[in-house]
């Protein structure tokens, strides 16, 4: 981590947009989730046992990726983490929280009409894949959740798509059966997410180098 804070080009920037994405992330998961029409697949697992225990979301994302860095760790696989990692473990799901309640305080989104929800659902999914694709971008290091298929991929010589499918559609199904909501959101992070990566790192990569 120290190593990156001093060999990495405009940091400061790099950090800045990193909070500001790992931000928008929550926002969009609180969204989404309120509009029932599902989130990411860690955010599904994650969401769906947090109810089931009673605990909010923001404290159990921060245990489930606390687990996932010791995994990390035992594997002896410390350059995996780094800034983004630690930023995601933590803001994501209490930036979930805080959205959720100014969300229930102003105006609940959950019991509104089909069409509102569309209205609302647009510009939210976009916002949560250009805010995906920033904080991937700054290249401060990935959240935990994703680092252990690139692991298990690097150490077995299976295909990493395989490998990161079978952790995706793991963690739906287990979140799913725990509670947790699956809908178009899934479906559309795992057609759009790429593409829009590719056109943010093409359009803003300039800014970090």
């Amino acid at each position: 981590m120290i190593e990156q804070l001093l060999k990495k080009p405009h940091m400061v920037r790099r950090v800045l947009v990193l909070i500001l994405s790992v931000f928008m992330m929550g926002v969009g998961v609180a969204i989404l989730d309120q509009l029932g029409f599902g989130t990411d697949p860690c955010s599904v697992l994650n969401l769906g046992v947090s109810r089931m225990i009673g605990w909010s979301f923001g404290n159990y994302q921060l245990l489930f990726n606390v687990v996932l860095i010791l995994l990390i760790l035992l594997m002896k696989e410390p350059g995996r983490i780094g800034l983004g990692t630690l930023a995601n473990m933590v803001l994501v799901g209490y930036s979930a929280d805080f959205s959720t309640w100014v969300i229930n305080m102003i105006h609940p989104l959950a019991h509104e009409t089909l069409l509102v929800k569309l209205i609302v659902f647009v510009p939210t999914i976009l916002m949560f894949l250009v805010a995906v694709a920033f904080y991937m971008v700054v290249d401060l290091g990935v959240a935990p959740y994703d680092a252990i298929p690139q692991i298990i991929a690097g150490r077995t010589k299976w295909n990493f798509t395989k490998v990161r499918v079978v952790w995706d559609v793991s963690a739906t199904v287990i979140g799913f059966a725990v509670g947790g909501t699956i809908g178009a959101v899934t479906i559309i992070r795992g057609f759009f997410l790429g593409p829009v990566i590719t056109a943010i790192a093409k359009k803003f990569q300039p800014w970090f180098e």
